[in-house]
């Protein structure tokens, strides 16, 4: 059973930094992409972040491009999203995101509030 559990958000000032954190299980994690939504209220999720499996090739929205990066620790079946210069637009629900055989999972989600 495909377990995903973030942890990380919280409350940060504008220019901030926060580093979110996914613990992945119930599947050989190496093996499969991983990716960062998140959405807003009253908006639609939005992919923020993915990390291929082999060489961990990297793709962003053009919104986060230079503030926020993806990775992963294979070792500890964990994805990490690294977010600097936080903004107010980035206030949202972060998810956690696999895709396996067709079938996405979800984590339950960590909000990030961005406000002074």
């Amino acid at each position: 059973q495909v377990q995903l559990v973030e942890s990380g958000g919280g409350l940060v000032q504008p220019g901030g930094s926060l580093r979110l954190s996914c613990a992945a299980s119930g599947f050989t994690f190496s093996n499969y992409a991983m990716r960062w939504y998140r959405q807003a209220p009253g908006k639609e999720r939005e992919l923020v972040a993915h990390i291929g499996s082999v060489g961990g090739s990297t793709i962003y929205a053009d919104s986060v491009k230079g503030r926020f990066t993806i990775s992963r620790d294979n070792a500890k079946n964990t994805v990490y999203l690294q977010m600097n210069s936080l903004k107010s637009e980035d206030t949202a629900v972060y998810y956690c995101n696999t895709r396996i055989r067709y079938v996405d999972s979800w984590g339950q989600g960590t909000q990030v509030t961005v406000s002074s």
